[in-house]
């Protein structure tokens, strides 16, 4: 298993300017990762992303990184207007972003879910045929350029494991899966082990990520916690220091035979060097004594 970090991790560094993204292959590097992943690029003025990726490229050349993965938003209900079709032509875009990267794989979101203004049905079920149409199209494109595509159990809406199974067996594209990220399931209240058991059998790329957990009906613990959908609270951590059961997500993905990347995605509000170096460090520990 490659253990790697998402560009996410370093944001704070990046939105400072204590960072240049163009710094981050670099830092990745010595920091010990074998593959680094680009989420949403910072694109400065005057770039697009499509003129920036290059740069990117060369950085990552220079620092001897491979791209793993690019990570970008989509939403099939809501972007572009709410026109489906049009959101599949931006996507395009993206995906020849990812192979100018070289990154094998490009997750994008399936939608954020129903404007609250929306009239009508509002359920999962009611989203899941245009999120199918959308989720093919861009994954059919793709794979003539090499490149799987996957949703991530991600964005409240479409993050239970039962949700997005259903969305990639409705898909049902052999260049189309899944990013498995194994803290994200709190942000449902689902049990990230049950959860990971379900959908390994689709991972194209996982996210190993930690959070401290607090009972929603306490009080509100302040600055840097956020709130699940049923209301409990949730703050970023070092992995190994919060409640994600790490080791026990790992077990399952052994089992499962999966070998490939393992990225660390850092949201806690401790140094975020000092963050990202203390994860890389347990999860190398966890990775050996589960012989992942």
């Amino acid at each position: 298993m490659k253990l790697g970090v998402s560009s996410y991790s370093y944001s704070r560094l990046v939105g400072s300017g204590q960072m240049n993204q163009l710094d981050v292959p670099a830092k990745a590097k010595e920091m010990g990762f074998d593959v680094l992943e680009f989420s949403t690029l910072k694109v400065p003025e005057g770039e697009t992303p499509l003129s920036f990726a290059p740069k990117l490229r060369e950085a990552c050349d220079r620092a001897g990184i491979p791209v793993a993965n690019y990570t970008i938003g989509a939403d099939f209900i809501n972007g572009s207007n709410g026109n489906w079709q049009a959101e599949v032509e931006r996507l395009k875009d993206e995906v020849r972003v990812a192979k100018i990267l070289g990154a094998p794989g490009m997750r994008h979101d399936a939608t954020r879910g129903f404007d609250p203004k929306h009239t009508g049905p509002k359920g999962f079920d009611d989203a899941l045929p245009a999120l199918i149409k959308g989720c093919r199209a861009v994954t059919e494109f793709a794979a003539g350029m090499g490149i799987k595509t996957m949703v991530e159990n991600h964005g409240f809406f479409c993050q239970d494991s039962e949700r997005v199974e259903k969305l990639v067996n409705g898909v049902n594209h052999s260049n189309f899966g899944l990013l498995v990220d194994m803290g994200n399931f709190l942000c449902a209240d689902e049990d990230p082990g049950l959860a990971v058991g379900r959908l390994m059998p689709y991972a194209i790329h996982c996210h190993t990520k930690d959070f401290h957990v607090k009972p929603g009906n306490g009080q509100n613990p302040g600055k840097g916690w956020f709130q699940s959908r049923g209301g409990n609270w949730l703050r970023g951590s070092i992995i190994g220091h919060g409640d994600v059961p790490v080791v026990q997500c790992l077990r399952i993905m052994k089992r499962a035979g999966y070998d490939g990347v393992l990225s660390i995605e850092f949201e806690g509000l401790e140094d975020v060097l000092t963050g990202i170096a203390m994860g890389l460090e347990n999860l190398r520990r966890f990775v050996a004594e589960t012989g992942c």
